[in-house]
């Protein structure tokens, strides 16, 4: 079994990548996988374990089409993680969404058919739906995304969608709520939060922190994707929930008391434009189709969380800097 992982050197393609590699999806526990990153500022050789013999890491861009034309074949897997995902960077510029969102999973769609690959997972996010202010989105409902990034996905979906439709690949579709968890990018509110709280800095929340957001655990996220891929119909969409809302603030509070400060780090910010107010996933078809269920608590994880950046500066200094001396700062 050879799966091909895009943008596994990213956050969550990472946990899926180490996850798999140490036998941690059942029937995988041989799987060869390879890793195609660009290695922009999100994707980090060290979230991955270079070196291992089940592993081979190919730097590359996944709008690469002769590179892809080559990588393909023998796979018998893909899972598409790759995208750019910052919101705020978007609302900067959105030329690199378009680009890598929209043309490069239709230039690695097209690769897939020639290479005759047996099964894609094209991972989305649950903003291609915009904001619901009461109950729950399901898979059904229209597509009203708000921001240059979401627009990139739910054009990405769509484009996923038509590959299943028009040419027959044998292609799902998941779409997540908010992660968190080891190894994402200090840009992201969790993280950015956790970082700037251990260096004694103040943490910038948007408006008066009233946006609710469903968080899901990184590795509850990838054993749901892992579900898809073995057992998930083609030509479906899955939502992927944590099932656990949370206003920002109190998302703040939560680490503000786990990192030992008190609410004189909360530095209150203008509002992003276009701030999608709260994010609701139904997810009773994953739930009831493949058995998936979150296992990690909010609490705990949130906890293990700030264990883990507190035990690993090393890791998040260097990309805190660049992410800093670029004005980023996001959820």
């Amino acid at each position: 079994m050879r799966v091909l992982v895009t943008g596994g050197a990213g956050f969550i393609g990472s946990h899926y990548v180490r996850t798999m590699l140490a036998g941690g999806y059942p029937g995988y526990e041989q799987a060869r996988v390879t890793v195609l990153d660009k290695l922009t500022y999100a994707g980090n050789r060290d979230n991955i374990p270079v070196g291992h013999p089940r592993l081979d890491l190919v730097q590359g861009d996944v709008c690469d089409r002769a590179l892809l034309q080559d990588l393909l074949p023998g796979h018998d897997a893909v899972v598409h993680f790759a995208a750019e995902s910052h919101v705020d960077r978007s609302l900067a510029s959105a030329d690199a969404f378009v680009r890598t969102n929209v043309l490069g999973t239709q230039i690695l769609l097209d690769a897939c058919l020639a290479a005759e690959v047996a099964r894609v997972v094209h991972v989305s996010t649950d903003e291609v739906y915009g904001s619901i202010e009461t109950g729950s989105w399901t898979e059904e409902w229209p597509l009203l995304p708000n921001s240059p990034y979401a627009a990139s996905k739910a054009a990405s979906d769509l484009i996923a969608r038509a590959y299943w439709r028009t040419h027959g690949l044998n292609l799902s579709i998941t779409r997540c709520s908010n992660n968190f968890g080891p190894y994402q990018h200090p840009e992201k509110l969790i993280p950015l939060f956790i970082t700037n709280l251990l260096e004694g800095r103040q943490v910038p929340l948007y408006g008066d922190g009233s946006n609710v957001r469903e968080w899901l655990h990184v590795d509850d996220h990838s054993r749901a994707i892992q579900l898809v891929l073995t057992r998930g119909r083609a030509g479906e969409i899955y939502n992927v929930g944590g099932g656990n809302e949370q206003t920002n603030l109190a998302v703040t509070e939560r680490l503000l008391k786990l990192c030992g400060a008190d609410h004189s780090a909360i530095r209150h910010v203008a509002d992003r434009k276009g701030h999608d107010l709260r994010y609701s996933l139904d997810e009773t078809k994953i739930r009831e189709e493949l058995g998936y269920a979150p296992r990690i608590d909010f609490e705990e994880g949130l906890a293990d969380t700030v264990a883990w950046y507190r035990d690993n500066v090393h890791w998040w200094k260097a990309s805190k800097e660049q992410a800093r001396a670029e004005g980023a700062t996001d959820e």
